[in-house]
């Protein structure tokens, strides 16, 4: 961060007031003594600790609004963090970690829309929940708030019980996707291990999942199917942690007892990530990408149109980078001598040779840009 955007971040965080008290009925003073004993928590003390520990981001050029918002937010126990512009704002997201950002919609330099926009289209921050603050009341300008992604809007001026409700509701959200994310990267941290057990697979799960996210969009795929095939690139093989290593590491060709542990993984890797409920379009890919279109393979026996998409899209990848890197067997092919040997799968009737031409097509354009 620049020292102009350090200097344009300020920080305002939950103070003492002050005030004069007539007489003190005794349920409320039996409440502050309560309080006041050490190891004594009450519902309202961890309420409040939590809410504490949630941080706000608040997006405004104009001081009294900063002033106005951080200082409900303040009062009602947040962690609040404010920015002057739509690039502050970006810029404290990259460094903080923040719960809720409300961005005002007119800005100087990048406005609310922009940053809003920016937020959404980056994998790493489209699920922080933003709420759009703006004075603006036309029916197109909500739509192209809704457009850039916004989560909610505030219409000026500001009611504090509103404010505090839609806060308290979008974090409440985050926490929610927080621990989606959470249960997500424990599979993929587990889906690296199995792959770090063999050095001749390092890296393998990432180019899998670029290979098999890009041609997805080559394809014209939805988002939805993007972004499975993205997670099923690095959780394809996670059953292989139901594969003894004697199995799974050997260098002399597997037995027919060891292949019918082997051919388990796919089942295996269905049941560990069917939990997850934003896994539902991942489990057909793992479960299915090892089947070839003349149904001779595991787990299935599925044909032609029987097999997924997906699942024929990470199978043409997954041969592919499996070709062109080295194995204790033999050395890495050349793209071109790779994709000849995948064609004379096509014919023999195994992959989906309508895939493998736009798989080619895509790599050879990237090739050349590159």
């Amino acid at each position: 961060m620049t020292r102009e955007h350090r200097q344009a971040v300020v920080h305002r965080s939950p103070g003492l007031r002050t005030g004069v008290l007539g007489v003190v009925p005794v349920r409320v003073a039996a409440q502050d003594l309560r309080r006041s004993l050490p190891g004594t928590t009450t519902l309202e003390n961890r309420k409040g600790e939590r809410r504490a520990s949630k941080a706000v981001l608040i997006a405004d050029d104009n001081e009294a609004n900063l002033d106005l918002l951080s200082g409900i937010l303040t009062a009602a126990g947040y962690r609040v963090v404010c920015a002057r512009n739509g690039e502050h704002a970006l810029a404290v997201v990259r460094t903080e970690s923040i719960d809720v950002a409300l961005l005002d919609v007119v800005m100087p330099g990048q406005g609310g829309f922009a940053a809003c926009q920016k937020l959404k289209s980056n994998p790493n921050t489209r699920l922080l929940p933003v709420v759009l603050v703006t004075g603006l009341t036309n029916t197109e300008d909500r739509i192209h708030g809704i457009m850039c992604g916004a989560d909610d809007f505030l219409s000026k001026p500001i009611n504090k019980q509103e404010l505090l409700a839609r806060v308290h509701s979008l974090v409440r959200m985050k926490e929610f996707t927080d621990e989606l994310e959470n249960a997500e990267n424990v599979l993929f941290s587990l889906a690296r291990s199995i792959e770090a057990k063999d050095p001749y697979t390092e890296g393998h799960c990432e180019r899998l999942s670029e290979y098999a996210e890009a041609l997805a969009e080559h394809l014209g795929l939805p988002e939805e199917l993007r972004v499975a095939l993205r997670r099923a690139g690095i959780v394809h093989d996670i059953g292989k942690v139901a594969v003894p290593d004697n199995i799974l590491l050997k260098s002399s060709p597997l037995t027919d007892e060891d292949w019918k542990v082997m051919k388990q993984h796919p089942v295996v890797g269905e049941r560990i990530c069917l939990p997850l409920k934003s896994f539902q379009l991942v489990l057909p890919i793992i479960r299915h990408h090892h089947e070839k279109l003349d149904g001779s393979v595991y787990p299935d026996g599925l044909k032609g149109e029987q097999i997924p998409l997906t699942a024929k899209i990470l199978q043409v990848t997954d041969i592919y980078d499996a070709l062109t890197t080295d194995r204790p067997y033999r050395k890495a092919m050349l793209p071109k001598d790779a994709f000849e040997l995948i064609r004379e799968e096509v014919r023999r009737g195994w992959w989906d040779g309508s895939v493998v031409d736009v798989f080619e097509a895509l790599l050879s354009d990237a090739m050349e840009l590159a």
